[in-house]
Parts: C-alpha cells; structure tokens; sequence
C-alpha cells in the first residue's frame, strides 16, 4: 500500500505478506528506497500517459463533432495512438502470461539489443 507522509511516499509491503507472498514483500523490504523509487517512476509514468491518453481522447471526439482535425492535432493523435498499442503489446502479456514478470524485462531488453522500440515515451529514460 502506498503511504505519502509529508513529501515522503513510502510503501507499506505487508501488503504482500498478507496475501502469501512473503518472498516476494520480503526481497521488496531489503531494498525499499529502490522499490519505492520504482513504484513512484511507474506510477509517474503510467500517469503522464494516461494524461496523453485522455488528450487523444478529447481530439477523438472533436473529430466526431467537427469532422476534421489539424495537421498538428492530427499528428498528436496518430503518435498517441501508436503509443496505446506499444502499451498494449508490452502490457497485456504481463498480465496474461504466466512467469511474466521474467518474460517482460528480457523482452525489453531483447528489443532494445535489436534496436525495436517497443516502450511508450513517458516510460523511457531521459538519457535514452
């Protein structure tokens, strides 16, 4: 569970001893500042995607309203769109594939070996 004291978030893994997977909250509490960092990137990610998301939305409905959409608006949709599938490509078979918590960091790394981009922008590092 995700706990904000002051500026500070922390995260509570009892959470996962309750559940029956005390290996797991375990590993977890022997490197908390990292695992909370972690959490705190995704979280931030997965937020500023859903921003985006949500703009390619309200462009998808002044299409349907207006019938047309700038050359710009019309560019931010097509690069949102191609973004949503990246995350769909990536993120379901997380969810759906069993052991995929080892599958998806390796195909990362594999596409990123064989130049594939395959991780939406807000995912990415700065340096990258």
């Amino acid at each position: 569970m995700l706990k904000i004291k002051g500026k500070k978030w922390y995260l509570d893994f009892s959470f996962f001893d309750k559940k029956g997977y005390k290996d797991f909250g375990s590993k977890l509490k022997l490197n908390s500042d990292k695992s909370s960092k972690a959490f705190r990137v995704f979280f931030k990610n997965l937020n500023n995607e859903a921003k985006e998301t949500k703009q390619a939305g309200i462009l998808i409905l002044k299409y349907l309203k207006e019938g047309k959409l700038n050359k710009e608006e019309e560019k931010e949709l097509k690069i949102q769109f191609y973004y949503i599938l990246k995350i769909m490509g990536v993120g379901v078979p997380f969810f759906m594939i069993p052991g995929s918590t080892v599958l998806v960091p390796f195909l990362l790394k594999l596409a990123k070996k064989l130049g594939v981009d395959i991780l939406p922008k807000s995912f990415k590092k700065k340096d990258d």
